[in-house]
């Protein structure tokens, strides 16, 4: 997989692969989840339009994943990574997370946040593996509390979330 910029003719199969990604959250009890809409496409043209849309693209050069990102409090957010299930398990959303971490660090951030589910295995689990740690409620800087009460307004919080952070 190769790592670039996400082009604007592309945002409609990062919806595919959102919808995609998300199927197995309804195996786990969570079809509200599974059932999510993806971004619209004006939100994914505003993370291209600002530099921070990459896709892990496959031998073709089609896109099989992708992550959105925006600076928040110092760090570089992960507002979403998403990998196609024909991709899945073969390192490409920690391909993308290097990445971003790359990008981070070009820019003087000093970590990458995230928000998760705690009990999906490739949410929590999966970020701890990869260096990430669970921020207390007490650490959450403004701009990850005004993100948290956002997802307790959508309604996230009827599964356990959390903060995590990694060191850049």
């Amino acid at each position: 997989m190769r790592i670039r910029p996400a082009t604007a003719a592309e945002l409609p199969a990062l919806q595919d692969i959102e919808r995609a990604a998300g199927a197995p959250f309804r195996d786990l009890g969570m079809p509200e989840i599974a059932d999510d809409a993806p971004p619209p496409l004006g939100v994914l043209e505003r993370y291209r339009g600002a530099g921070r849309c990459w896709v892990a693209a496959d031998e073709e050069d089609h896109p099989a994943a992708y992550l959105l990102a925006e600076p928040v409090d110092g760090a570089l957010h992960i507002e979403q990574v998403s990998v196609h299930p024909r991709a899945a398990r073969r390192g490409v959303g920690r391909e993308l997370l290097a990445y971003a971490a790359d990008r981070a660090r070009e820019e003087g951030l000093t970590a990458l946040t995230l928000t998760t589910f705690t009990e999906i295995p490739w949410n929590a689990p999966y970020y701890a593996r990869l260096g990430f740690h669970t921020l207390a409620e007490e650490d959450l800087t403004p701009g990850l509390r005004e993100i948290r009460a956002t997802e307790a307004e959508h309604g996230l919080d009827r599964w356990p979330r959390v903060c995590m952070r990694a060191p850049l």
